[in-house]
Order: C-alpha cells, then structure tokens, then sequence
C-alpha cells in the first residue's frame, strides 16, 4: 500500500459541480438536453442579513393578527360586566385633632338619580360637548384618542384622557378610579360589551348620575342643587356647560370657592358653550346672549358649623395638592384622617378673636362692624405643624377661609424681610455703611428714595409725621415708612423678594414685586404664608413647609403615605436671630406692646393695609409662631372695605385687636409649658444699642396706611438735601457691648418690674427673683438693671423695682396701639 494521501472519495449520489460562466449551459454527457439552467441566487452578506425577508415579515404580521384577534376574543369572552360598585355605602370621613379626638365628619354621599328625561336638553348637550362630542355615532371606544392621550402624557403634555363617555362610565359604576393596566382592560371590554347590551340614551344616564361634580356632589342632580339650587331639569345651557366645565377639575373651577381660579372656570366655560354652537346644539344667538353664571354659595349641614368646614375643605385642599390622595377618591370616602391641629389651641384662638373682637362688634349701630373679617394661623416653629386656625365667626354664614386667603396687603409685617435680607447680603447704605439694628436712616416723609433707576419714589409715613434720623431699630419700632422704602433700594428688591421666598412666603404670591414699595407690604399674602415665614425667623433661620395632617388611613387599615418634610437653612442664623433681637422691641416699646399680654418673650411687627383695609400682627414666642389679621370686606359684593370706625374706635391697626388677639391666645396656647428665652446669635454689632435719635415727634405708627403707591416714572428719583441720611452716625456713642460674644440668651423666668406702658411687664427684668441681672449677657446685661439690650429689662434701672421709664436705656412715653 502506497504512503501517499488517497484523494477522498464524494459521497454517493453527489456529483462534483464546476463553476460555470454566467450563462453558459450544461452541454456534453449522455441524455444532456442542451436547456440552460437558472443561476444560483446569490448568499445574502453584510448588514443584508439583518433585514427580514417578504416571506418573514409576511409570516409575521399574520400570526401577529391571529394573536391579536385571538386574544380579543379570548378577553371579549373571559371579561364579564360585573355588578355594579356600591357607592350607595359610600362611607365618610372622618377628620381627627392631632389627639385623636373627631373633629368632624364630611357627611353622607349627596347624590339623587334621576331619568335622563328629568335632565334638561342644554345640560345633556353641554356634557357631550364637554367630554365626548360623537358620542352617539362613535363606538364605545376610541383607539385613536387613548394613543393621543398616552402620547401627550408621556410627553409631558399633562395626564390627559382618551376616554370616551361609555369608559368614563364604566370607570365609574363598574369599576374603581385606581389607575392599573387591569383596569384599563376590563374597562375595555366592559365598554364593548356594555354598547351592545345599552341603548346610549341608557349610558349617558348611568354617566351623568355617577360623575363628581365637586361640593360632595354625586350626579347632575345634586350638582344642580349644589350649584344653582334648581333641579336638573331646569338647567339652563349656561349653568349646564359649567356644571359640564366642573367635570374637569370639580373643586379647581369652583369659582366661588376659588374665585382665583375665575378666568380658567371661564375659559373651559367658553370651550363647552362654543362646542355646543359648533354640533348645532345652540344657536350662535343663543350664545351670543349667554353669560357666564354665578353659582350660589355652598350650602352645607350643621356639622360643617363653626370653624369645621373650614378645616375639612382647608385639609382636603392640602391633601389633593400634595398628590396625597386624589380627589375623585377622597370624595367617595373611607378615609380617616388626623390632622396636626391640637383642640385646646383651637379653641383658645377662636376665644381670643371672639373675646377681643367679635364681641365688641355692634352691627345694628355701626354699617362698619358688618364688614369686620378676621383670619389666623398658628405654626409650630420646630416642626411646621399648623396647630391652630382661625377663618371666620361659622362656615355656614361666611364660606371664604380667611386664614388661608391672599387678598388683602400684609402692610408692615412684611418690613422684617427687608431687614434680614440686608443681614443675609451684607448690604451697606448709599453711603457705604453695613446695615445693622443701629443704622441710622432719614426717617423724614416723603422723602424721596436715593439709588432706585425706576423713577420717582417718596413714600409718606403714616400721618405724614417726620421721624429725623433714626436707627433701623427705631425705624422698625415707630414702622417708618421712609426708611424701609430706602433700605430696601439698598438692598436690591429682588434681593428681598428672594428673602421673602426663602422665609416661606409663595413665588406666586400677588403683587410680590421688586420695587421699593416692596418693603411697605403691598404684597397679598395669607396669614398661613406670613406664619411659615415668622416661624422660620423664630427657628433661627431654618425651614421647612407647614403641614395640615399626621396621619391618612383608608378603610381603617390601609395608610396612605405622607410626604417627607424636609428643612433647610433658608437664611443664616446670625440673619434671623438679629431680626428676631429687633423686632423684641417692637413687642417692649414699639406699635405692639399689647402682645406682652401672653406673658413670654415675644417678637413680632404690626401692619397696616392701605386705606385700613385689614391690620396684622405677626409675632413668635420661640414655641410658637402666629399671625393674626383683622379685614374688611362687604358681605354683598366682596369688595375690601375701609375699617375706619369699627369697634367704635377712630381706626384699627395691628397694634389693637390683631396684637390683643395674639397675645390672650398665646398665653392661653402655651399655658402650662415652660417659658422659653430666646437663644440668639447677633450680627457684630448687633448685641448694643444705639441712643435714640433726638426727635419730639416720638409717637409711633403702624406706617402703611398710605404711600404704597409705585414709583412716577416721569422723575429722576434724585434725593433733594433734605434726604441726606448719615447712616451709623452715633455708633460710637452706643451701650458698651457685652461679654457674651453676640449671643444673646434670656433665663426662663417671668416677671420684674413695672412697665412703662403696654400694661403688666412680661419680660424676664432684675426684680423677678429669680435670675438676678437676668440681661441678654452672661455678665448681666448691657442695660440699666442687667436689661436686655433690645428692651426686655422689664424697666427697671437700678434692680429695685422701681419704674424709671426707660427700657434698655431708651427713654419710653405712652403710645398709641
């Protein structure tokens, strides 16, 4: 056998096939025909591979469709229509304090079926035109409009539906709001099947009796008594196509309770009312005469009485915007929810309005005592927690919740702002000098202010009283007009708006401009707004948002969760503390002695609104934060109204009822607790106090009644010379300062002494017995008897007790509150 590699035989029945040109034919061999063969098809190569050929893609689509169709008919038959959801055991909810005790129920279901013959044409049309114009020529589904939807909302164009009314019914008979890929399909095929088995007239009945309209509202029947005390059957295509408009967004277009929200109610108004005219529902006669209908006010039952209805339809607010709970879900009930609230709080703030307002009212003598509002928030410094409200003498005679309103201009309870912001941004004067409590600032009025590019501004004081050169400390005092309009053009107004904002006033709050008049509170904030601001000046800087609720269970087991509350440094704490060391004297020698009846340690600023349309206290104890507002409005029209003569009295500002007010319910609040001093870190500098200026006119005032106005742009804004200001002229010739550094602390006690005005002395003094020198110092106290250097020595001068009519070394006469 030979070594060399034998050739390897081919497999039986296979030939060897040579390669053979393009279009030559087979030729030669025994039986060769001489036909040419067709060529081999070429192998597919590179990125052509990759592309499915007619005969997969063709194989594809089909069992793609048979799936399809399959798995339709295979959910058509497997999904039944179940029984109906039982909203007739709809339970309510139950709102608790913050110690479990009920603080009220929101009722029972309000719903009343009626036929669709009981429902008025307009009405019909106007909820077609709102929510599903073809209803009675389109299926029961709308593939295109459910693609449209889920594309606008994954798109960030907002959660849109693409319901049709035969879904939305289903949704809300059959089946629960919960938003899960289950649901969905069941409602699809529900849908289907329930369009074979109704007539439409059938599902638009079913639909209009299941919808939420807002105020607890169930079906186009209550709704129509609800809203315009008329049964469904006499609706008007005016009210039909708001009630329609409501079905968007029910509590939102409650112009009555939102008349913030008037002009999208109207919008959506105008979209149902021309959508009617385009399907030929209404002539453009018709629509051309309609106008946009005034709802009537809610009218609720006896347990919504007092301040409860306030507080459920304030909390059910907080939680709906929170994205806590949904609307549509809180309004069917179930759900038990405890608040931050604390009864005995509660109950001491409506006392001290009732005590020191409501009952020296007389509104058979005086037209003016008809038109006295009052509104109040109390916020926990530490924890945010709103702890008490006040909104008004009873839901069910007044509906708008004054705590929680932005209507009326806080007035001067905004000056504190401009203050700490100059701490915050290191600001100097005009003239170069850093901005400290001993700054002196021309107080004259109508001075005009220096630096300020947009025009002519020369605020007047209240009165149009001069001040001469005075310390921002006695500016803040007397609430000189003068000097905040200037500081806060030293500043930067959009420096200080940004201060306001940081505090916990609201980026959208009305009439928040940077412009000098920012500083005289033109500003519309509520009382809660300007509460979460104070009480983050009494948490020495740091915020966190308020919050309404503890805890939200459904069905008694379930509990929802809570947002997490987070707190930063909003401002420094050398910016809130120097603040809070001047507005103390506001509370000991200033506009708003009359809140040393709570007994404590207290800061605060007063304020009036222009043409005494509403007076403010603010002010914070370091337990508890509070702003009290008394306003004027007509209880016809709504319209703000002047004060001037109510309570029999000449004016109010806040230095009467709102500090009154304050000061009886924080002494009442805070009864029992220990009395906390104020642990304070000062600017440098901060921790004396300059001489007071030499000027007679000495009466303060609440320094915003007038001037507000915005600038005239048709002048320079040049300061004449007799607006020169000499900031920090007499710094040199200031109380000798401390050993404590700049921090400032006060003991626990009460007591000491025997005030010069503003009744019983409150503030820690020498005479209480029980810290002896009891200052701002660890050495005592910089003042006379080891007082405060920002007057809480209680008015002693020598640790006698005697009355020596001088606090912190300031020479103090009688004031008007």
């Amino acid at each position: 056998m030979s070594d060399e590699p034998q050739p390897q035989q081919p497999n039986p029945g296979w030939a060897p096939r040579e390669p053979q040109a393009a279009g030559e034919g087979q030729t030669g061999g025994p039986g060769a025909s001489g036909k040419a063969k067709k060529p081999k098809r070429p192998k597919r190569t590179g990125w052509r591979r990759l592309i499915p050929t007619w005969r997969i893609a063709l194989s594809t689509v089909v069992v793609g469709l048979l799936l399809i169709v399959g798995g339709f008919f295979l959910g058509y038959h497997l999904v039944q229509i179940p029984a109906a959801n039982a909203l007739a055991t709809k339970q309510s909810n139950v709102y608790l304090y913050a110690d479990g005790s009920v603080l009220a129920r929101d009722g029972e279901v309000n719903r009343e079926s009626v036929g669709l013959a009981r429902i008025s044409k307009d009405a019909q049309h106007a909820v077609l035109a709102a929510e599903d114009r073809d209803f009675y020529t389109e299926s029961a589904i709308d593939p295109m409009a459910m693609v449209r939807a889920g594309w606008n909302t994954a798109t960030g164009k907002g959660k849109q539906s693409g319901s049709t009314i035969t879904q939305q019914y289903v949704k809300n008979y059959y089946l629960g709001q919960e938003q899960t890929v289950t649901r969905k399909v069941k409602e699809f095929f529900i849908s289907i099947k329930l369009d074979r088995e109704k007539s439409k007239s059938e599902i638009l009945e079913g639909y209009l009796n299941t919808s939420f309209f807002g105020r607890g509202a169930y079906g186009i029947q209550a709704a129509a008594q609800a809203y315009f005390g008329v049964d469904a059957k006499d609706l008007t295509a005016a009210q039909g196509a708001y009630l329609a408009s409501l079905l968007n967004a029910p509590s939102q277009y409650d112009v009555v309770a939102h008349p913030e929200n008037r002009p999208a109610a109207e919008a959506r108004w105008d979209y149902v009312m021309n959508g009617m005219v385009d399907k030929g529902w209404l002539s453009p006669a018709d629509r051309a005469a309609a106008t946009f209908p005034k709802p009537k006010q809610s009218t609720v039952s006896t347990g919504m009485s007092g301040q409860r209805g306030y507080v459920v339809n304030i909390v059910k607010k907080y939680l709906i915007e929170n994205d806590i709970v949904d609307e549509e879900e809180l309004g069917r009930g179930g759900y038990r929810i405890t608040t931050t609230l604390q009864k005995d709080k509660q109950d001491a703030f409506v006392k001290a309005v009732d005590d020191k307002l409501m009952s020296r009212l007389d509104q058979k003598e005086r037209k003016v005592d008809t038109y006295v509002r009052a509104g109040g928030a109390s916020v926990d410094p530490k924890t945010g927690k709103v702890v008490a409200m006040y909104n008004g003498i009873d839901y069910v005679k007044q509906y708008t919740p004054n705590a929680v309103r932005r209507d009326f201009q806080v007035g001067s309870t905004f000056k504190p702002f401009v203050f700490t912001s100059a701490v915050e941004n290191h600001s100097e004067t005009q003239s170069g000098e850093t901005i400290n409590p001993n700054t002196r600032y021309d107080g004259t009025s109508e001075r005009p202010v220096r630096g300020w590019s947009g025009g002519r501004y020369a605020p007047e004081n209240e009165d149009h009283r001069d001040y001469g050169h005075v310390t921002v400390r006695e500016a803040t005092d007397k609430s000189i007009n003068a000097v905040y309009a200037q500081m806060a053009v030293d500043v930067g107004s959009d420096k200080v708006k940004q201060t306001a904002i940081d505090l916990g006033l609201s980026a959208d709050t009305p009439e928040l401009t940077p412009s000098p008049s920012i500083a005289l509170g033109v500003a519309t904030a509520s009382p809660l707004d300007m509460a979460e601001a104070y009480a983050t000046l009494a948490n020495h800087g740091r915020h966190g948002t308020y919050t309404f609720v503890e805890k939200v269970t459904k069905d008694g087991k379930h509990e929802v969760e809570l947002p997490e509350r987070r707190e930063h440094q909003a401002v420094s704490r050398e910016s809130a503390d120097t603040t809070t060391s001047v507005l103390r004297s506001v509370v000991q020698q200033g506009t708003a002695t009359a809140a040393q009846a709570a007994g404590r340690p207290a800061a605060g600023k007063t304020g009036t609104a222009e043409e005494d349309t509403a007076a403010w206290f603010a002010g914070y104890t370091p337990d508890l934060a509070t702003v009290v507002a008394v306003m004027g409005q007509d209880p016809k029209t709504a319209a703000h109204k002047p004060l001037y003569g109510a309570m029999g009295l000449e004016r109010i500002n806040g230095g009467g009822a709102p500090a009154e007010i304050w000061g009886q319910y924080t002494r009442n609040a805070l009864k029992g607790e220990p009395v906390s001093g104020f642990d304070l870190q000062l600017q440098d500098g901060a921790d004396v106090t300059a001489p007071p200026s030499g000027d007679a006119s000495d009466e303060p005032g609440d320094g915003d009644e007038s001037g507000s106005g915005e600038p005239d742009g048709n002048s320079t804004g040049d300061e004449d010379a007799s607006g020169t200001e000499t900031p920090g002229g007499d710094s040199g010739s200031s109380t000798p300062p401390s050993d404590s550094g700049g921090t400032e602390s006060e003991p626990p006690s009460t007591g000491g002494g025997t005030p010069t005005t503003g009744g019983p002395s409150t503030e820690p003094g020498p005479t209480g017995g029980a810290d002896g020198g009891g200052g701002d110092s660890s050495n005592g106290g910089t003042g006379p008897g080891g007082g405060d250097t920002d007057g809480a020595g209680g008015g002693d001068t020598d640790g006698t007790g005697t009355t020596a009519g001088t606090v912190a070394g300031i020479p103090v006469t009688p004031r008007r509150q």
